[in-house]
């Protein structure tokens, strides 16, 4: 069964390449889908397919897809832009008549109220329209977005935000990564929508402890208002409108969008996610 994994250059797709080849995946059987070739010539040395895959740019899906049962569709990072780069995927697929489509969504996208979860909710509507065979993976938090904070609180022992006591189940970006290539390697997931998250949960306050632990300095967490934290962001030098969207983030955070600790990734790894404190250290 040849897969492409799409966004292959990126950190997740490398990494999901990575586990379905510890999970006995044939390299001349994955395909490395990216819009510049000339980044992943590594993979290409271990034996992986490498196909240039623009999502701006239909033909060049629909060429990658000639010959391939399975499709990771790894949605992309840019908001507002998601939806017809990701269109252009599902269409492609379903004229490949692809076997299995495996698409990164987000948590509870079809139910939050939460900024990211728009554009997830009208792909996976895509998706269902289609037909094609899919499986929805909506990845709860990598605890590596907290690179900066680790950063920061190793700088100056402080971090600022507007979650309030809202608790994130993040997992580890090779978690996600290895629980995705069981999708797609295994039979039984289509029609699913998993959502896949750690096995604990954390306030930020228990961030900044853990963080305080690992740089080995007192690091605190001060709780801001809405308010208070878009005005802190805008003196950082962001504009208003990206102030907004980072502060709603929080703002969903709060309201427990990424609360909820699901079994359902550590049981298809067969371990335990990665614990907190494991996965900074692994980042510093």
């Amino acid at each position: 069964m040849t897969t492409l994994v799409t966004a292959a250059g990126g950190h997740l797709g490398r990494l999901v390449i990575d586990s379905l080849l510890a999970r006995g995946g044939e390299p001349s059987e994955i395909i490395a889908g990216v819009r510049d070739p000339s980044k992943v010539a590594d993979l290409e040395a271990r034996g992986i397919r490498i196909a240039r895959v623009d999502f701006e740019e239909p033909e060049s899906i629909a060429a990658a897809l000639e010959g391939v049962q399975n499709v990771l569709l790894i949605s992309m990072p840019v908001a507002g832009s998601r939806v017809a780069l990701h269109r252009n995927v599902i269409d492609a697929a379903a004229t490949a008549r692809v076997a299995k489509l495996v698409y990164t969504s987000a948590p509870h996208a079809t139910t939050a109220d939460f900024v990211l979860a728009p554009e997830h909710k009208e792909t996976e509507e895509l998706i269902a329209a289609s037909r094609v065979p899919a499986v929805v993976v909506r990845n709860n938090w990598y605890t590596e977005n907290y690179a900066a904070d680790l950063a920061r609180g190793a700088e100056t022992g402080q971090l600022a935000g507007s979650t309030g006591d809202g608790r994130v189940a993040s997992a580890s970006r090779a978690d996600y990564a290895d629980g995705i290539a069981a999708v797609l390697l295994e039979d039984g997931h289509v029609g699913q929508v998993y959502e896949f998250s750690g096995d604990h949960s954390w306030t930020f306050d228990e961030l900044a402890a853990t963080i305080g632990e690992i740089v080995g300095r007192e690091v605190s967490y001060t709780h801001l208002d809405t308010a208070q934290h878009v005005a802190m962001l805008e003196a950082a030098g962001l504009d208003a409108a990206t102030a907004g969207f980072v502060a709603a983030i929080d703002t969903g955070i709060r309201d427990g969008v990424l609360a909820d600790v699901d079994p359902t990734l550590s049981r298809l790894i067969g371990r335990p996610t990665t614990p907190l404190a494991e996965a900074l250290r692994a980042i510093r």
